[in-house]
């Protein structure tokens, strides 16, 4: 038989069954109380209480004599857990299990969300948490802290006393765990050892047990009936703390032991080390000489990293801290159920909004939608459907639901720049539900997610995964790190209980069974509360497939919010979303990349990239691996990747704003920076101003040839000039200045506006990356290297792009006659003040041959002099001179490769510089431009 529950609040206590309503947020309650009655630590996240032996016994014996159980005299029941070292690693910050335990501050609800009635009948209640201090180095951490000298409380040290208080004031004990034969044993034992000693059972359930729910139930009632006062849980850690935190008030128990080995020591089926082991901390070592296959892996590789987590983050808890009874959700009004089968339309307000990115999805859209409705019975749901320019019938299958509102985006922008298409239909919502096309939702699992949220205050929530086979899919991630990469590219799927560090995919199969939070997990399927959706914008666009939802969680976790996993939301996920190939996988590996250079420094994305590179090298004969290695290490050739693609129809509802376009003899690539706004220009969509400054070209006679584009002519060749003359041709805002041979993809400007819309707003630009296809050696070498320095991923300029609103704007009255125009912007705002959007990049084009190089940098350090000795800006002392540049180019140097590229990007600089100073004599200047990308 197995353990089952689901425990709840005490009598007692003033709380409600919550509810979701879908409509707003819920009111959150508690009951707060002064704790002043032991010393406390904190070490990595975990509560210790500090007492002696003989405090710990009274507090269990004192626990247990309550008459009748929880159930029935209304007193919570008390879990006591040991702390040690595995325990910090496993429930402490940074582990599988963190946040899911409570401790003597904060009491819990059942882990799982359970019947609101139990077995019996009656309400479960919450559950009260005392964590003893077990462990060598925790007692010598918790000492130095405190300066005291406390005992080491192992459940083996306890147990004794614990047994003889139960006999002497009648308690009746049950043991739960252990093998059968272990058990026999332990039945003999007591029967010689403890003749006197009230027992009320024996319970040995096989692990599938443990995991089921309903068994588990079961098993929880059949303690309950037998009325066990102390229950004696030795199921091995994390089993048995997880097992109580769900089922343990369902016992009747008043006090839950978790012991671990007591049970087989008591049987004396394992000898525990000397006395003089155990008082000189080396009773691990004992353990591991007894049973080395089974403990190696603990001792010496995973509890390790917990020795620096306790160094790095413990401290002593004042007496007065306050214990916070369990949250209460209060919420105005339950969910309201749509019309059975029916999505609610647009302007209607729903519980949740579901948003769907389809390409080429016909086998698979109508399950999904069929599954959807289902849920309706209880729901109200939106669904809003991006179609990325599908070639098969996923259009006319899903025309075919009037009640869905389908946006074809006309091309293929990658999963994130179709999800960044939709995001503003989501309406007014309580959530959002980001799904695949090719999953099919069990009944219910959209209510679990919910109730995860507001019970646990997740930002995010994440389903159990199942293949079409019915097996669960691994779809927990760890953060990305340089020993995960290793772990994963030497082992692959081989030895899946690895240690944590050793792996980004959680293969532990004890991982899929219990809700706990999570770094990340497949973007497949998400639950997003509203207002966390609306703080974090937009999707990052430069991923296209592939870690932009690695990217999308970790950006939610840097707000404090919290992922979740629900095992109780069963999704099954049929993996023919965006399909299989080795272009794909390249992308795969190449998005790591991306990904960690985005978040890292660049020598330790450096370091990572090389470690994709070996897992790549170690699969090259693979057919699906082919040709990866070459891609990952050639930065050059990552332009061959699959990419996200200009759509073709205009899409309704685009943010409103203006794009101005200075353009002085531009014929050669006026009309490709046009082309992508013609449909938005021609429908009102935006406004674009062309500022012809001393052309004599056909730039005017171009521009002109595309409706609606505002073509102003003017006789001064000033890039500066016809800023100005533009500004003063409009009232329109949000404004995008946009250089003449820069191409912006729809979705980047949607994005630009968007943003620079919302009130808080200043300035943006979209994202960028350098074009250096037809360059010569030198040129290549000079901007991988530039792309290295950190300052070109967090500066307005570069990019040749920025935006402002109208606030933003205000800064400055005109556009002083400088050189570096981008640079003057930058100046204006601080760090915190300008946004770099996770658009698809724009393509900069960079010069082809080092003398049209030579001038660009010349004419870059003329700009910036010209800023330094006018001093002009808020925060003009925040552009990096030449020394702080030096420092960041010699830090991004990690290997031969880049060691080459900076000193040819040094070499090229401190040329141009000086060239540069030699000019200032000169009373004439002339304005370096790159001609050689635009006669390319």
């Amino acid at each position: 038989m197995l353990p089952a529950g689901n425990p709840r609040f005490d009598s007692h206590l003033e709380s409600a069954p919550w509810t979701h309503s879908g409509r707003g947020h819920p009111r959150t309650s508690q009951r707060i109380f002064m704790s002043i009655d032991h010393q406390r630590v904190s070490m990595a996240g975990i509560v210790v209480d500090l007492l002696n032996r003989t405090d710990a016994v009274a507090r269990i014996v004192h626990q247990s004599t309550s008459s009748g159980g929880p159930a029935t005299t209304g007193q919570r029941p008390l879990s006591v857990v040991s702390a040690n070292l595995d325990h910090i690693v496993q429930f402490g910050s940074g582990g599988r299990w963190q946040g899911v335990l409570g401790d003597s501050l904060r009491p819990t609800r059942p882990l799982h969300n359970l019947p609101m009635e139990s077995l019996s009948g009656k309400q479960p209640s919450s559950m009260k948490w005392l964590t003893l201090l077990d462990g060598a180095p925790l007692v010598t951490q918790s000492n130095r802290l405190t300066g005291g000298k406390w005992p080491r409380l192992a459940g083996s040290d306890l147990i004794d006393p614990v047994l003889d208080e139960a006999e002497r004031t009648g308690l009746t004990v049950g043991f739960l765990g252990g093998s059968i034969q272990v058990q026999c044993q332990l039945i003999r034992a007591l029967a010689v050892h403890r003749p006197d000693l009230h027992v009320s059972g024996f319970w040995s359930p096989a692990r599938a047990e443990l995991e089921d729910h309903d068994s588990s139930m079961a098993l929880a009632d059949e303690i309950r009936r037998a009325h066990t006062q102390i229950l004696v849980v030795g199921l091995g850690k994390p089993r048995q703390e997880l097992w109580m935190a769900t089922y343990g008030s369902l016992t009747g128990a008043e006090t839950l032991l978790a012991f671990g080995a007591v049970v087989d020591f008591l049987a004396g089926t394992v000898k525990r080390a000397p006395e003089w082991i155990r008082d000189r901390g080396f009773e691990w070592a004992w353990r591991l000489g007894l049973e080395p296959r089974r403990m190696a892996q603990r001792y010496l590789l995973n509890d390790p990293p917990g020795l620096l987590k306790i160094r790095r983050d413990s401290s002593v808890l004042a007496f007065d801290e306050l214990v916070a009874e369990p949250v209460t959700m209060e919420v105005s009004e339950a969910p309201s159920p749509g019309a059975h089968g029916q999505f609610a339309g647009a302007d209607e307000a729903a519980d949740v909004s579901i948003l769907v990115v389809t390409y080429n999805n016909e086998d698979t859209i109508d399950e999904l939608l069929e599954s959807l409705r289902i849920e309706t019975h209880s729901l109200t749901l939106r669904v809003v459907v991006a179609d990325n320019g599908s070639a098969d019938a996923t259009l006319e299958r899903l025309t075919s639901h009037p009640d869905v509102i389908v946006v074809p985006t006309g091309a293929n922008l990658g999963y994130a720049g179709g999800i960044n298409v939709i995001r503003p239909l989501a309406g007014v919502c309580d959530s959002v539900l980001i799904l695949n096309p090719d999953l099919t939702v069990e009944p219910g699992s959209i209510g679990e997610m919910l109730k995860r949220r507001l019970s646990s205050g997740a930002g995010i929530v994440v389903p159990r995964l199942l293949r079409s086979d019915g097996s669960t899919y691994q779809s927990v991630r760890r953060e990305p790190t340089v020993s995960r990469a290793i772990g994963d590219a030497l082992l692959g799927e081989k030895i899946l209980n690895r240690p944590n560090w050793a792996s980004e995919i959680d293969y532990d199969p004890e991982c899929y069974v219990h809700p706990h939070q999570v770094d990340w997990a497949t973007g497949a399927a998400l639950l997003i509360d509203a207002e966390l959706e609306w703080k974090l914008g937009a999707w990052d666009e430069q991923f296209f497939l592939y870690s932009e939802e690695t990217d999308y969680f970790r950006r939610a976790r840097e707000t404090g919010a919290s992922i979740w996993y629900e095992p109780a939301a069963v999704m099954t996920h049929h993996m023919g979303g965006s399909g299989t190939s080795v272009g794909l996988n390249a992308l795969m590996a190449v998005n790591r990349v991306r990904y960690f250079r985005k978040h890292h420094s660049t020598r330790h994305a450096s370091i990572f990239q090389s470690v994709v590179g070996l897992h790549e090298a170690l699969r090259a004969t693979k057919s699906s691996h082919k040709g990866i290695f070459g891609l990952v290490t050639n930065e050059d050739r990552w332009s061959e990747l699959p990419a996200g693609t200009q759509r073709t129809a205009p899409l309704d509802g685009f943010p409103p704003g203006v794009v101005i376009i200075p353009a002085h003899n531009e014929s050669a690539v006026i009309a490709r920076t046009l082309a992508p706004l013609a449909e938005l220009v021609a429908s009102d969509a935006i406004e674009v101003i062309v500022v012809c400054n001393g052309c004599t070209d056909d730039t005017a006679k171009i521009a002109r040839g595309f409706a609606g584009v505002k073509v102003v002519e003017s006789n001064i060749p000033s890039k500066i000039a016809a800023l100005n003359l533009a500004d003063s041709k409009t009232t329109i805002f949000p404004r995008l200045y946009l250089d003449a041979d820069i191409t912006i993809t729809e979705s980047g400007l949607r994005m630009t506006f968007d943003y620079l819309l919302r009130p808080e707003a200043l300035a943006a630009r979209p994202a960028f990356e350098y074009d250096t296809a037809g360059a010569s050696w030198p040129v290549r070498a000079f901007y991988r290297a530039r792309r290295r320095i950190p300052i070109t991923n967090v500066a307005l300029w570069g990019a040749g792009a920025y935006g402002m609103s109208s606030t933003g704007r205000l800064r400055f009255d005109s556009f002083p006659e400088v050189t570096a125009d981008d640079l003057f912007v930058d100046q204006q705002f601080s760090s915190t003040e300008k946004k770099i959007l996770p658009t698809i990049p724009v393509q900069v084009s960079t010069p082809r041959d080092v003398a049209s190089l030579s001038a660009v940098l010349k004419r870059n350090y003329r700009g910036q002099s010209e800023l330094n000795t006018r001093v002009v800006g808020k925060h003009a002392k925040s552009m990096l001179g030449s020394r702080q540049t030096l420092n960041q180019l010699l830090a991004s140097v990690t290997g031969p490769r880049s060691v080459f590229d900076a000193g040819v990007y040094a070499t090229l600089a401190a040329t141009s510089r000086l060239r540069s100073i030699l000019s200032r004599a000169k009373p004439q200047r002339v304005w370096e431009r790159d001609e050689s990308s635009r006669l390319a």
